[in-house]
């Protein structure tokens, strides 16, 4: 199994993925450039490893010549969404199959209004691909288009953490949406590479890092009185690359 990614360096340890991140919910946060796309192809090597479907969620609705190599592995399978009866039924197929599937997104598709809940919201909640699927979101560059587009993002993450048997990965570039602490309670990972303003989670040590380098932390798995103690350390993740 792929669990071994990286190693620690504030230790001689190496950083390995456990099974509660199966389970539980992770935050990557990182200027362009910073190795998000590197550190999610990490964990969803280990979730397949761990027999547990994927479906990977690009905003940016690349085409299949625009995503990277890395993703094209025998586990690739391209779809792009559509409000359509053929997607509906090439999608039907994939889910039954239990495919591992890669989904091109336009954020357009979501509803602009908070009482209309629209298609892709309803394709994503389907409960077939809740109780197989581990969920990636790949958020779009421009941050403050999608939520504007999405205006109760934060709700529908709230609400969609708690319908859904396995966990899911959340990669953005730093946005002040994830300093709001009900946000940060989703979390239960949270990898933070090289960010231009010192403000996001109050450490200035981000505006220094180089690519794949990360401020990691992680709440513990052990309860408390109150929330689970959280740890910090620096990592650096492997470079992914594709064996052919």
């Amino acid at each position: 199994m792929r669990n071994i990614i990286g190693k620690y360096l504030d230790s001689i340890d190496v950083l390995k993925l456990e099974d509660r991140i199966l389970t539980h919910n992770t935050l990557i946060l990182g200027e362009q450039g910073a190795g998000k796309t590197n550190l999610a192809c990490k964990i969803r090597n280990f979730v397949i490893d761990s027999n547990v479907a994927t479906l990977y969620l690009d905003f940016a609705d690349s085409r299949e010549d625009e995503i990277e190599l890395r993703y094209k592995d025998e586990h690739f399978n391209y779809i792009r969404f559509s409000d359509s009866k053929e997607f509906d039924e090439e999608f039907a197929e994939l889910i039954a199959q239990k495919k591992h599937i890669y989904m091109a997104v336009n954020p357009e598709y979501f509803s602009t209004k908070r009482d209309v809940k629209s298609k892709l919201s309803k394709t994503l909640s389907a409960q077939a691909l809740l109780d197989n699927y581990y969920y990636f979101f790949h958020d779009i560059e421009n941050l403050n288009g999608f939520y504007t587009q999405f205006e109760d993002f934060l709700l529908y993450m709230l609400s969609f953490a708690n319908l859904q048997k396995y966990g899911f990965t959340f990669l953005a570039q730093p946005h002040s949406t994830f300093e709001n602490p009900h946000l940060k309670l989703l979390f239960s990972f949270l990898y933070l590479g090289k960010c231009s303003n010192a403000n996001y989670y109050n450490t200035a040590i981000l505006k220094t890092l180089k690519k794949n380098k990360f401020y990691y932390q992680y709440r513990t798995d052990y309860p408390t009185l109150l929330f689970n103690e959280i740890k910090s350390s620096m990592v650096l993740i492997d470079e992914y690359t594709l064996e052919v």
